[in-house]
């Protein structure tokens, strides 16, 4: 090992000794190329002086009185020996040999005698056999070199390849550069004065400058980039419900008996908005043209549902014939009851009418709540519809005499779920159904709505009934792309989505890296775990640390069915499931159970998720891991609502830790595990705590 070392340090030395050898070879070459050259021009210079002297002296004679060749080869006698010494390379003999002769007859046409041509041809002669006795032996020493290296190991024959290549590189390289030396000392000046040549102007095609990309900045419209900004804070900026102006006392005298004194942020300002649009009535908008859309975009559990109830019951409340002014649209039967619920709460007295079709009852009953034919044709028998998109559709195809087209509000709650089920159409044709003339209905002709369009002499001289959307939810989307699928005019925001660090008077800008905001008061918390250790943990929470009010969430009904049959076998647990798989009769007793804290652990799907205003939700546990954001936003916003304290608890496995979904909530919820433990325990150390907790 030792004499191993010992050669390929020594092999190393070699290899740095050979390239400095190589380059003070490649050095002495081109010092010996340029006194070559200065050579060849003193030569040419000393034999164009006797020459241009010829005289009395005799031709061929120097000054000295001898004669030219003579002079001549002396001065080559003392110059040349140092420049021979020097020269090794085999391939400048022909120039020089060539160059010699030439000289030689030059001589000859200049009338030298034939001795003095034997003279100099001898001495030339003489000189070429001395350069080609230097340049065999150098030759020879170097043919020795390259022997000697084609002995030695690989590794070394590879570096001398490389140092030979680059050595022959530098030869024919200083060829060159010897040939243009020769071109450049040809076309010299007698003095020796060195020319000065211009610059090139020589252009390399395809060469371009690398030049900066500009990124491309997005564009939002005004409404979009400038919204109205919602505090997030609910418990910090209640207004009391005197101090908005515009709300009938009737309904305050409602809000009052319900125990609310006070409006949350969304409310204070969402309500006012909505009844200055119909300052003028329902007809007609403010000064005769229609009045802007609006969207709210705020927590869950911050008032969005009553914001829109008090003032659509308010505008409504003068109304004389009984037609379809107010359509709710909702994506779950739950979600469509409990609004149902809120608009029978405040519409009690008032003599309007509220429709709940859900398809929960048959298709038949649902047509006698909507419509009812009389002699004179058919007649409205509700003033605000609450729906889901599928059944809603079937009545407007289906139902004989159910008009939309007195429609004054459209709601649509949980609007980022419309628009991802917008291939079913449902929203184009409620659109479609509210501007299309009435049937044979009776009713007046005077006030039917056509189209929007631009506003002409024409279109301003019947009155019409405006369309005005007003969208809700907590994960509204701000792709422009997207919400101009519904066709949206002049819209207002209303967000909660800003950046915190701006705390003045003015609209401030949104925060891009957080899309959407959660309620105030809740704690998330994630425990990385394992396949099997999740049911374990569940027991964990439920036996061990006696959490109460649980709502936990699947992703299928299927595995929330599974999961209710292994807690239940278990036992110690009053547990109750909630899916579709159940009827609604069985979905309410279960819901109301649960509020009533009969049932301490509720299995469900995402059926749940969306809305559902359920009381004394204290812990949310996701046994598995929602696919997509908006999912989890909607999951964990069933508990703190309305500025109350919750927790929520994500089960990730250690794979989806790092990648998908699971990455992304772990980076969006708050710590791991619960705030007093520090990491997650073992599956026996779970095993343990339920046993001595049963």
């Amino acid at each position: 090992m030792a004499l191993f070392c010992i050669q390929r340090y020594d092999g190393e030395d070699e290899q740095e000794q050979e390239e400095v050898e190589a380059e003070d070879r490649a050095r002495l070459l081109l010092e010996r190329l340029q006194q070559q050259a200065r050579a060849r021009q003193l030569k040419k210079q000393r034999e164009e002086q006797p020459q241009g002297r010829e005289g009395p002296g005799g031709a061929g004679l120097s000054p000295e009185g001898e004669p030219g060749g003579k002079g001549k080869r002396r001065r080559e006698s003392g110059e040349q020996p140092g420049a021979l010494r020097k020269k090794k390379l085999k391939t400048k003999q022909q120039p020089r040999s060539s160059s010699a002769e030439s000289a030689g007859a030059e001589e000859a046409a200049d009338g030298s005698s034939p001795t003095k041509k034997k003279k100099a041809n001898r001495r030339k002669s003489k000189v070429r056999q001395e350069r080609t006795e230097t340049d065999s032996e150098e030759d020879i020493k170097q043919q020795e070199n390259r022997n000697n290296f084609k002995n030695k190991s690989n590794k070394r024959k590879k570096t001398d390849g490389e140092t030979q290549g680059d050595e022959k590189g530098k030869k024919e390289s200083s060829e060159k550069a010897e040939g243009n030396q020769t071109a450049k000392e040809e076309l010299a000046l007698p003095s020796g004065e060195e020319a000065n040549f211009p610059p090139s102007s020589m252009m390399i095609l395809g060469d371009h400058d690398a030049k900066p990309v500009q990124k491309v900045q997005p564009f939002l419209p005004q409404w979009l980039a400038q919204p109205k900004r919602v505090q997030k804070r609910i418990r910090d900026n209640l207004c009391p419900i005197s101090d908005v102006p515009g709300i009938h006392p009737r309904l305050l005298k409602k809000l009052q008996m319900n125990g609310i004194e006070s409006f949350f942020p969304v409310q204070a300002q969402v309500i006012p908005a909505i009844l200055q649009s119909a300052s003028n009535g329902y007809l007609l908008g403010q000064g005769g043209y229609r009045p802007k859309d609006i969207c709210v975009s705020a927590p869950t559990g911050s008032g969005k549902t009553l914001s829109f109830v008090i003032p659509i019951v308010q505008v409504l409340l003068d109304r004389v014939v009984c037609h379809v002014r107010a359509l709710v649209v909702l994506p779950t039967k739950e979600l469509a009851q409990q609004v149902s619920k809120v608009f029978n709460v405040y519409t009690d007295g008032t003599g309007l009418k509220v429709a709940l079709i859900t398809g929960q009852k048959s298709f038949a009953k649902e047509q006698e709540m909507l419509v009812q034919k009389k002699v004179t044709g058919y007649c409205s028998l509700a003033d605000i519809v609450v729906a889901t998109p599928g059944r809603l559709t079937d009545h407007i195809n289906q139902t004989p005499g159910f008009s939309l087209a007195q429609l004054r509000f459209l709601i649509v709650d949980e609007a980022d779920r419309m628009i991802d089920d917008m291939h079913q159409n449902c929203l184009n044709q409620i659109v479609k159904a509210a501007f299309q003339g009435e049937n044979d209905s009776g009713s007046n002709m005077l006030f039917q709505r056509t189209k929007p369009g631009p506003v002409t002499a024409a279109s301003s001289c019947s009155p019409q009934i405006p369309l005005q959307k007003l969208l809700f939810s907590a994960t509204l989307t701000q792709d422009p792309e997207k919400l101009q699928q519904l066709d949206l005019f002049q819209p207002r925001l209303f967000t909660s989505v800003y950046s915190e660090k701006n705390r003045d008077e003015t609209e401030t800008e949104q925060d891009t890296n957080n899309k959407y905001t959660l309620p105030e008061g809740l704690l998330q918390c994630y425990v990385p775990c394992d396949l099997n250790s999740k049911p374990l943990l569940l027991l964990y929470f439920m036996l061990t640390m006696k959490f109460t009010r649980v709502l936990c969430f699947t992703n299928s009904r299927e595995a929330s069915h599974r999961l209710f049959l292994l807690v239940q076998a278990f036992g110690g647990i009053t547990v109750a499931e909630f899916s579709s798989r159940l009827p609604p009769n069985e979905r309410r007793r279960t819901m109301k159970e649960f509020e009533q804290g009969k049932i301490q652990l509720l299995i469900s799907t995402d059926a749940t998720a969306r809305g559902i205003d359920v009381k004394g939700v204290n812990y949310v546990i996701n046994y598995d891991a929602p696919q997509f954001i908006r999912t989890y936003i909607h999951r964990v916003g069933r508990t703190a609502r309305a500025g109350e304290a919750g927790v929520a608890f994500s089960l990730v496995l250690r794979i989806q830790g790092l990648f998908g979904a699971g990455a992304a909530l772990s980076a969006h919820v708050e710590g791991c595990w619960h705030p007093g433990y520090q990491e997650t325990p073992s599956e026996g150390q779970l095993t343990e705590a339920i046993g001595a907790a049963v």
